[in-house]
């Protein structure tokens, strides 16, 4: 009976990173959502660079990103040190703030953009990174279970 213990606790596992994965993703997309709209309206409507409208677009998603995710996808969220939990997710964040903005817009002055099509390409790509890196992390680091 040993035997299958191991295996149900696999599946178990696999069953739980499935959903985490799955929240995780709905919980992203209204996020994006929150991003994606703040970008469009400062950037088109605004008239603001896109450096300063993806600043701006990405904390706002990534701050209801993190207490939807906190709530909702990652039970080890309430177990262990909170402050060191607040200084790994800061840093994080920080990290995955760069890696996003930056990439937005290295593509936005590689290609230079004018296009509205393109804009939304290259945040598309840079939420597709800040995502992957952000899972990960938050998985393996942040809210380990």
């Amino acid at each position: 009976m040993t035997v299958a213990e191991p295996a149900a606790a696999t599946q178990t596992a696999r069953l739980g990173l499935v959903h985490q994965l799955i929240r995780f993703g709905l919980i992203g997309g209204g996020c994006a959502l929150i991003d994606f709209g703040t970008y469009s309206l400062l950037l088109g409507a605004v008239g603001w660079p896109s450096w300063l409208a993806k600043s701006i677009s990405f904390i706002l998603g990534t701050t209801a990103s993190y207490v939807i995710n906190r709530k909702f996808t990652f039970q080890g969220a309430s177990k262990g040190n909170t402050k060191a939990r607040a200084g790994a997710f800061a840093v994080l964040y920080t990290t995955t703030f760069f890696v996003n903005m930056g990439s937005n817009e290295a593509l936005v002055q590689i290609f230079d953009a004018t296009e509205p099509w393109q804009f939304t390409l290259f945040w598309v790509i840079a939420q597709g990174l800040g995502t992957a890196i952000n899972f990960v992390m938050l998985k393996l680091l942040i809210f380990r279970d």
